[in-house]
């Protein structure tokens, strides 16, 4: 028997088993009723996110706007994005969320997500908690309000050596007009790198875009970017790739 012919039969009867790396598991909690992120953000993920990520979309329950359905995925999730407006949370599901910040993991917040779970004139429904300083505690911002819906907001782009590298990665660094109102969001904590600001006649700037290492020591993103304008944009959705991989850097 000739060795070609040995080794011929040797591999018919060799398995060969494809390792496959497990790809980042990008978890996004969607609950708010102002900018239709429950049609944006699975439309995103699937156009941008499927060759590189999972991706588990968790929604509020129809009957219940202050409970999230499978918010379990939590547990499993490397990146938790968030578009909740003014939820209180049953304590357990908040609590949840709560132990993924404390364990440093990655949070990226779009548009409301800076008072994602601040109810505002409200008492918690029985069982149900708040985390009164989100914002400041996870994204390090100090959300008051906004201005008018009807004054349109230029974005600008800061040059700054701070911002972290990759961030900006494929976006034409040309001021652009915002889609939705814009967030009185200053001042910023010690520890954010802001990316962008935006002014509307009038009035001063306000960060637009910005990273935060939080005290935990992980790693945050927010941008008051979100409405559905933003999406059909060339920026946010480059911007939101670009901060998962980097939320994900060590």
């Amino acid at each position: 028997m000739s060795l070609r012919t040995l080794l011929g039969l040797l591999l018919s009867f060799c398995i060969v088993t494809p390792v496959l790396a497990v790809q980042p598991h990008v978890v996004m909690l969607i609950a708010e009723r102002e900018y239709e992120t429950d049609q944006t953000l699975p439309k995103f993920a699937e156009e941008h996110l499927q060759d590189d990520f999972r991706t588990t979309l968790v929604y509020a329950k129809p009957e219940d706007k202050n409970t999230l359905a499978g918010i379990e995925a939590v547990k499993d999730a490397d990146v938790l994005l968030i578009s909740v407006r003014r939820r209180a949370l049953p304590k357990s599901q908040l609590d949840l969320i709560r132990d993924y910040v404390a364990n440093g993991k990655p949070v990226i917040g779009i548009r409301t997500a800076n008072h994602a779970f601040l109810l505002r004139n409200e008492e918690s429904p029985a069982g149900h908690d708040q985390w009164l300083h989100w914002d400041a505690d996870v994204f390090g911002g100090s959300y008051t309000n906004h201005y008018g819906n009807d004054l349109k907001a230029k974005v600008t782009f800061r040059s700054d050596d701070a911002i972290p590298e990759h961030l900006l990665d494929g976006i034409r660094r040309q001021p652009f007009v915002a889609g939705g109102s814009l967030y009185k969001v200053a001042p910023l904590a010690e520890g954010a790198v802001a990316l962008m600001d935006g002014k509307v006649e009038g009035q001063g700037s306000e960060p637009i875009a910005w990273t935060f290492t939080r005290a935990d020591g992980g790693k945050s993103f927010y941008t008051s970017l979100g409405h559905r304008d933003d999406f059909a944009g060339d920026v946010l959705p480059a911007l939101l790739v670009n901060a998962i991989k980097w939320s994900l850097t060590k």
